[in-house]
């Protein structure tokens, strides 16, 4: 068994435990703890409050050792929060999070709660077919660096990218049945694995 973790600090947890769980070989395991962090061989930082994620993973004393398991090519992956705590820049904000990815990030970006969408988009890397997106209060990435590299556009506007082995996209996929984001994140923990 493969063990993942999702930050169990805030946010949509019990969402992503569930979707990691209906893939086969896969161990969800929830991380609160700098030794939960050091069972794991992939992360989920969930989407939930960026501004609160980011102060309890320095209260919980996460911040630098998930920053170490990181540059050691631990695969991480953020979702809308997630994707805020991994930029290295966040647009109009003078602070960072993890500041792991070489993205520059808008918060709440698509509008408050009120403006929440759902959509459909086709991710070659991911999926052939269309699946679905899920946003709430997203952010959006504006610039991306030259080793980032950007998986698709919602309404001409930068949703999801890839850096190594980090993924970052501003929609929810553990808010839907569909698990290709989810297995697709999975195959790149099992590549590192293999390293």
């Amino acid at each position: 068994m493969v063990n993942i973790g999702v930050l169990a600090l805030q946010g949509s947890i019990v969402e992503h435990i569930h979707s990691l769980s209906l893939i086969e070989g896969i161990n969800p395991c929830e991380v609160k703890s700098v030794s939960d962090l050091e069972k794991i061989s992939g992360l989920i930082l969930p989407g939930g409050e960026s501004t609160t994620m980011g102060k309890l993973i320095k209260d919980f004393g996460l911040n630098e050792p998930i920053i170490k398991r990181a540059k050691e090519g631990m695969p991480i992956w953020g979702t809308c929060a997630g994707m805020i705590l991994m930029a290295k820049e966040i647009v109009n904000e003078n602070y960072v999070h993890l500041g792991l990815m070489d993205i520059s990030v808008r918060r709440n970006a698509y509008g408050s709660q009120l403006d929440s969408f759902n959509s459909t988009a086709s991710i070659p890397v991911i999926s052939h077919e269309d699946i679905p997106l899920v946003f709430i209060r997203a952010p959006w990435v504006e610039t991306a660096g030259e080793k980032v590299r950007i998986l698709t556009r919602v309404n001409n506007r930068i949703a999801a990218v890839q850096q190594d082995n980090m993924i970052a996209t501003s929609f929810h996929p553990e808010l839907t049945t569909n698990l290709v984001f989810h297995k697709y994140f999975t195959g790149i923990v099992k590549k590192y694995l293999k390293t």
